[in-house]
């Protein structure tokens, strides 16, 4: 069986980086570098199915189907995944822990199985790092931005 993990330290509280992780309008901004799956019908609450929409590309139309299985708000987030009929369905897992004035982040994705499994590992695994190393800390900035303004009553959008 295949699987790859991810860690990465952010300077955020765990609630920022939950909220980048959780929320549907900030998703896209840091997934596959800000170009990415939009997290359609999802909520935090076990057994919600969801799905990731993204861009389609050859031998993949750009949907994965996923099904929330566990929730700890803002420390843990486990789901189903599966990118095409044919593939395994495998669980992605986010722990966030709380490292001084930050959080750091863990991405497990698991349960690929066989030589096309350990290839959608590899793929996947190297679209993550490049996601959490350059998307998420982007869209946290921003996120940051927008809570500070909103935490000094400015202007919200809505």
């Amino acid at each position: 069986m295949s699987e790859y993990r991810v860690v990465q330290d952010y300077p955020e509280l765990p609630e920022t980086v939950w909220r980048a992780l959780t929320d549907p309008e900030v998703v896209p901004l840091w997934t596959s570098t800000g170009q990415g799956g939009k997290p359609v019908g999802f909520a935090a609450v076990v057994g919600t199915r969801f799905k990731f929409v993204g861009r389609p590309t050859v031998g993949w139309n750009g949907v994965v189907d996923c099904e929330v299985l566990e929730v700890r708000e803002p420390s843990l987030l486990r789901f189903t995944w599966r990118g095409g009929k044919d593939d395994d369905l495998t669980t992605v897992t986010w722990l966030l822990e709380p490292r001084g004035s930050g959080t750091r982040l863990t991405c497990e994705h698991t349960g690929f199985t066989g030589l096309r499994g350990f290839m959608m590992a590899k793929l996947l695994g190297s679209v993550r790092r490049k996601m959490m190393t350059a998307g998420l800390p982007s869209a946290l900035s921003k996120i940051k931005g927008d809570d500070k303004v909103r935490s000094e009553g400015g202007i919200t959008s809505g």
